[in-house]
């Protein structure tokens, strides 16, 4: 590990939050929810009508992944991040219902910049293409809700080291834009 890496552990709290700064690369360990569009649309509308979410969101991370079937003898299979900005209408109520980060990959709104800086969230950046090195992170995967959404289905997965970059911290500062 290089002076600027970090070792991180979910649930995030606002000490380590503050701490991390756009560019950091991280090593990430504890419980993450996988959740795409569908999920996204799914935990959207139960918020909106005031339902129990299948988690709670107070501190999470949700990676933006559909992993693959796990190949004989593996936790799961692939697990690569896809494109952030598709959650962007959803994120920033669940910023506000107390989720801390996510993992994906590109660009997000300026919306959701600014919902991350309101809420003290962080965007981390997974490595594309490389689903199955990512994969070896995970120590434990299981379906905890929506199993009918297949791939997109919500899974808890135990990570451990598993390599990020901060993509926003939550001051706003965007390694995209250099801007906060």
């Amino acid at each position: 590990m290089q002076d600027t890496d970090k070792e991180i552990y979910t649930p995030l709290n606002l000490r380590t939050i503050r701490e991390l700064k756009a560019g950091n690369s991280v090593f990430l360990s504890g419980v993450v929810y996988t959740a795409r569009d569908q999920a996204h649309k799914r935990l959207y509308a139960l918020i909106q009508r005031g339902r129990k979410l299948p988690f709670t969101l107070e501190g999470q991370v949700i990676f933006y992944c559909g992993p693959t079937p796990a190949p004989k003898g593996k936790t799961v299979g692939a697990c690569g991040p896809t494109t952030s900005s598709r959650m962007d209408k959803f994120t920033p109520l669940l910023l506000k219902q107390g989720l801390k980060g996510m993992i994906g990959k590109g660009k997000r709104s300026r919306e959701v910049v600014q919902a991350i800086k309101r809420y003290k969230g962080v965007y981390f950046l997974a490595p594309a293409g490389a689903g199955a090195y990512l994969s070896r992170h995970v120590r434990r995967a299981e379906i905890i809700a929506y199993a009918d959404l297949g791939p997109e289905a919500i899974y808890r997965l135990e990570v451990k080291g598993f390599p990020l970059i901060v993509g926003i911290d939550s001051h706003g500062k965007n390694i995209y834009s250099g801007r906060g």
